[in-house]
């Protein structure tokens, strides 16, 4: 596999440009990154670190700083070190300001500031400690999406990476043999999905959690036919509930939460509209 070296710049905690780096990279199977990480970079001095690094290991600059005279220090260095440098949010911020008739603000780190959307992430994430693997049934109500399925379907991550989007998501595992917990049964306000996997790669998935526990005795948990039996099992609760199922097989933690939304969504035939101020719950229809 070749190798290139790929400078990344953020003036804030760099989980804009990191996330469009890996989105951009993964389109290209024959190269490996060597990425070079620069975030909270906000001074002059900084800047001259970067181009300092960059010289020494030419490769493309990828960055997001809002500060001007930054970005013009960065770009001339650039150019004076003839590698190409890529402004990852100019070209958005250009657009939405045209749209809007208004300027944008020029400060880092908006994203992360400490208010109301950033309150509703963190009590989204208390709700997912909260209500992870089964735990304080009585008001799951309140969540937004409840999801269900057996033991390693992923539902904890996909939980978790959901409020970090402000949504409050719980689950609650099928145990084999037994019946789901009447509190589910009764949910009348939540999405509940049910997430189910191929039963091959869900032994597969056992074996090696088993084996970082170095616990390697065989069970039911990781005995194929138990454990095709179980898939199928909850594969008939969902459906005989009428509850939307999605496959975890093959797809990641993102892709899994990109599916529950479009299943929120749906629900009101309509667009998932994440808003600031009211957080993630408005919906308007589909045009």
């Amino acid at each position: 596999m070749k190798q290139f070296h790929l400078h990344l710049v953020s003036d804030a905690t760099g989980d804009t440009i990191n996330a469009v780096a890996r989105a951009t990279v993964a389109q290209f199977e024959d190269f490996e990154a060597v990425e070079h990480f620069w975030p909270l970079v906000r001074t002059t001095r900084q800047i001259d670190q970067v181009l300092a690094a960059v010289k020494a290991n030419p490769g493309i600059v990828m960055y997001t700083l809002v500060d001007g005279a930054l970005r013009n220090r960065l770009e001339d260095g650039c150019r004076r070190l003839r590698v190409p440098s890529v402004p990852v949010l100019e070209p958005v911020v250009a657009a939405l300001s045209n749209h809007l008739g208004i300027e944008a603000r020029g400060q880092p780190g908006r994203q992360h500031a400490l208010d109301a959307e950033y309150f509703t992430r963190i009590d989204a994430i208390q709700f997912v400690l909260n209500h992870d693997d089964g735990q304080m049934l009585y008001d799951l109500d309140d969540a937004d999406v409840v999801l269900i399925g057996v033991s390693r379907t992923s539902k904890t991550p996909t939980c978790f990476y959901l409020a970090n989007r402000g949504i409050k998501a719980a689950n609650v595992p099928i145990v084999p043999g037994a019946a789901l917990p009447s509190e589910v049964e009764r949910l009348s306000k939540p999405l509940l999905v049910g997430l189910t996997i191929g039963s091959e790669r869900l032994v597969e998935v056992r074996r090696n959690r088993l084996g970082v526990l170095d616990q390697w005795d065989e069970t039911d948990y990781v005995d194929p036919e138990s454990v095709a039996k179980e898939v199928l099992d909850a594969r008939r609760a969902f459906t005989k509930r009428h509850w939307p199922v999605i496959d975890v097989t093959r797809r990641s933690i993102e892709e899994i939460a990109a599916a529950i939304l479009q299943h929120m969504a749906g629900r009101v035939g309509g667009e998932l509209i994440f808003s600031r101020r009211a957080g993630p719950h408005s919906m308007t229809p589909a045009s």
